[in-house]
């Protein structure tokens, strides 16, 4: 497996990724929406904002995670990873955890301080995130699932609450997404 950052030429085939893999754990409807979200962030998120990290086998991209811009009121270095896949014929062979751990040693060279994520606590525990409050670290919008709600250090510091709000790139800021 061959873990690096995207090139732009790959824009369709990282759409259709998160397309299929969404739709066959969760159903077209879903599937389609996080299609039209992976497209929106990538084509609307400032280059400062975004960062997108691909699992290749050979040509072939089986595995894509995308970092966007979390701010809060006294802390900008930080990043929200999300959505991940991985294309499902490739699930349970540790394509996911290699990904994102690719992913969170590019933002931390990058000077990236926290990383966060909202998804499924039993899997992203694997990869160093832990469960944090809303009340330590608020999101930018009110959480539907808040013990998916997780940070992790990029650095030698511990996880440290954050005070104020947080503010999200534009095609997260739907409360349909949190």
């Amino acid at each position: 497996m061959n873990y690096g950052i995207y090139n732009t030429t790959e824009t369709v085939s990282i759409i259709e990724l998160f397309r299929k893999t969404f739709s066959d754990s969760e159903g077209p409807a879903e599937g389609q929406m996080i299609g039209e979200l992976v497209n929106n962030l990538i084509s609307e998120t400032p280059d400062q904002d975004i960062s997108v990290a691909v699992a290749r086998d050979g040509s072939d991209i089986v595995g894509c995670i995308l970092f966007t811009r979390l701010a809060f009121e006294n802390e900008s270095e930080c990043f929200l990873m999300a959505p991940v896949a991985v294309r499902t014929d490739y699930q349970g062979k540790g394509v996911g955890q290699g990904l994102i751990q690719f992913g969170l040693t590019e933002m931390q060279n990058q000077g990236i301080k926290l990383a966060f994520t909202y998804g499924d606590p039993n899997f992203y525990s694997k990869t160093g995130f832990e469960p944090v409050s809303e009340q330590a670290f608020k999101a930018p919008l009110p959480l539907s699932f808040p013990h998916g709600w997780m940070a992790q250090s990029l650095g030698e510091e511990k996880i440290e609450a954050l005070s104020g709000s947080s503010t999200c790139v534009p095609a997260f800021n739907q409360p349909e997404l949190w």
